[in-house]
């Protein structure tokens, strides 16, 4: 399998990445920065166009905008009556952007005609692999279109208010109509989107946020702190958490969730699944992370892998989650149903894997059964993919042709025909 697998890598920017989020089924944003001290190292968002050529992924970079002195490290991107909303943790607050889509001519993208808001000129540089120099002819005729992004600052509000405030984690309802904030100071804020105005406080936690997520109807709300608890709360008013889960590790170990997101059952509307992944307290020895499954409270299945987890994701239609590991960088699919590790790629990264994202299976993703990318602090974004069932290499099916040929030549010539 692994033989006829694209992966790789697919562009390499020039500050470490925090988090990433799809903006169409072929355009990735990713972001991070270098902080605040005076190190050189920018910070804010590139975006990135994805295609195939016939043997792997391409990605081209569409612009670049840069945030000043604020590092981005979270994210969220939601479609909403046909206009598109960003919105980044940045320290204490939450900063929106409004992401305007243009189609332009493909020409006047190349030529770099046309400028972000900050003054950067809106880039089309072609980056691929390093394991394979592709490159495109620019044959493009003028009347080609091309999609061109601009992002616009919008409202500021703060999220978190702890004696050293950061916003940890920040999600959009799948419906665009709420936005669900978490940080330092343990108290989960839920905003009206994409006005910002806050509605409610959740509090449960005594400890800083790790991860939220929006069930995908929006009737439920999970957040997972260093307090070792997952709480499942409804979003229509303030209200006491409806569940309390604590991780269930196989051999009595203290273990913390680490990440969480919800997952649709297919071919069930309104159900879900609950995937977590959490590491041991614990720091001495090897450390085995665990992937776990949830449904109505109850734990349904689990999967230990061989060290710490740092990232996971799970595609819209629930079938696959994907993990990234915290010390050789690797990447792992899994059949969400069974919780079966499907592709396996050691050391993707250099470094621990800080975001995953799948890509909706259409536009160049259709390609394969699974497109999962990942993106880490040593500046890269790669792809890794599982292939649709029953493909064979290249070089297999020339050989079985050529033998074919062979066979009939061998044939045709002992019948004498």
């Amino acid at each position: 399998m692994s033989r006829n697998r694209c992966d790789g890598l697919l562009a390499k920017v020039d500050f470490p990445l925090y988090t990433l989020q799809t903006l169409t089924d072929r355009h990735v944003l990713v972001a991070g920065g270098g902080g605040a001290s005076n190190t050189g190292v920018a910070n804010g968002f590139e975006v990135f166009e994805l295609s195939h050529n016939g043997t792997r992924f391409v990605a081209e970079e569409v612009m670049r905008y840069e945030t000043g002195p604020n590092v981005v490290m979270t994210c969220a991107v939601r479609d909403i009556e046909n206009r598109t909303y960003l919105t980044a943790g940045q320290e204490s607050h939450c900063q929106l952007y409004r992401v305007n889509v243009r189609v332009v001519d493909a020409a006047e993208v190349r030529r770099g005609s046309f400028r972000a808001e900050n003054g950067l000129v809106r880039r089309r540089r072609r980056t691929v692999s390093e394991n394979d120099n592709i490159s495109k002819a620019d044959n493009t005729s003028s009347t080609e279109k091309r999609m061109s992004f601009e992002i616009r600052p919008a409202d500021s509000v703060q999220t978190d208010f702890g004696d050293d405030p950061l916003q940890r984690v920040v999600r959009i309802s799948n419906n665009g109509k709420l936005m669900a904030t978490g940080g330092t100071d343990g108290k989960v804020r839920v905003w009206s989107f994409p006005k910002m105005q806050l509605l409610f406080e959740l509090e449960g936690h005594t400890k800083e946020l790790d991860d939220v997520d929006f069930s995908p109807c929006d009737t439920n709300l999970v957040s997972i702190a260093k307090d070792g608890f997952a709480y499942v709360w409804g979003t229509e008013a303030k209200a006491p958490p409806q569940m309390k889960l604590a991780c269930q590790p196989p051999n009595g170990t203290k273990y913390l969730f680490r990440r969480c997101r919800f997952g649709a059952v297919e071919d069930k509307p309104g159900e879900y699944r609950l995937f977590t992944i959490a590491n041991p307290l614990s720091r001495s020895g090897r450390q085995r992370g665990l992937l776990q499954q949830w449904a109505g409270g109850e734990l349904r299945r689990g999967a230990a892998t061989r060290e710490a987890l740092s990232a996971l994701a799970v595609r819209a239609d629930g079938r696959f989650v994907g993990v990234g590991t915290m010390f050789s960088g690797s990447v792992d699919i899994y059949i969400a149903f069974s919780l079966q590790r499907v592709v396996h790629v050691r050391a993707a990264h250099r470094m621990f894997v800080t975001g995953l994202q799948f890509l909706a299976p259409r536009g160049p993703a259709a390609r394969a059964d699974a497109a999962l990318l990942s993106i880490s602090v040593d500046n890269r974004l790669c792809v890794h993919t599982l292939p649709h069932p029953g493909t064979m290499p290249a070089w297999v099916a020339i050989l079985l042709i050529i033998f074919v040929l062979f066979c009939t030549f061998s044939i045709c010539s002992y019948l004498d025909i």
